[in-house]
């Protein structure tokens, strides 16, 4: 059943998650994701309206604002939740973890894919924008209160405005100012210096 899987990867996932009865009642992103399938499956049956409107409901009452378009696959959890904009032509793999304040978000204004894909085992920090058509790889993972702009390979750490890999295929890369030196303004330089690239709890 989704639904007990969802559950499971919540506690799998965070540390202070206590038992399943504590997350079925007391975790919005859970609860934003389950009305995004209600609204979704609305959408796909062209009951457009109704979908953004549920959508609406579902960010007033979970602070996570979810497109009902957008494709998202299973066990996705987002932690805290509050502040998270998940953008329409967004497709997320499967076991992908998302922290408060996360942007999915699109640029320009036309009508097809404008928004990322999300692929499976990804991690996105707290404050993370990720915008445009791009595509990040596979059990990526990027650091809190990045913006990517740019596709990322698969098996990275990405951090910085903008972001920058730093580890790659789990070896971190060249601190050569030239290749990956952070500017004097970098918010992310704490990443470098052994601060938690997703402060939580």
């Amino acid at each position: 059943m989704r639904m007990r899987e969802d559950i499971q990867a919540v506690l799998q996932r965070d540390p202070a998650a206590r038992s399943a009865l504590e997350v079925l009642l007391c975790y919005p992103g859970l609860h934003a994701i389950w009305m995004h399938r209600i609204n979704h499956a609305l959408w796909n049956a062209d009951f457009y309206t109704l979908a953004r409107f549920g959508s609406h409901i579902s960010r007033f009452l979970t602070g996570v604002e979810i497109h009902p378009a957008a494709q998202i696959g299973r066990r996705f959890f987002i932690d805290h939740g509050m502040g998270v904009v998940i953008g329409e032509t967004t497709v997320i793999g499967d076991d992908v973890t998302i922290y408060q304040q996360v942007t999915l978000g699109g640029t320009g204004k036309k009508k097809d894919k404008r928004h990322p894909t999300i692929e499976d085992g990804v991690v996105i920090g707290a404050g993370a924008k990720v915008l445009g058509n791009i595509t990040i790889g596979a059990r990526a993972q990027i650091g809190s209160g990045s913006v990517v702009v740019k596709d990322l390979p698969p098996d990275c750490t990405a951090v910085g405005i903008p972001s920058r890999i730093i580890v790659k295929n789990g070896q971190p890369l060249s601190k050569d100012p030239a290749q990956a030196g952070p500017s004097p303004s970098d918010p992310m330089r704490q990443d470098e210096e052994g601060l938690p690239l997703y402060p939580n709890h």
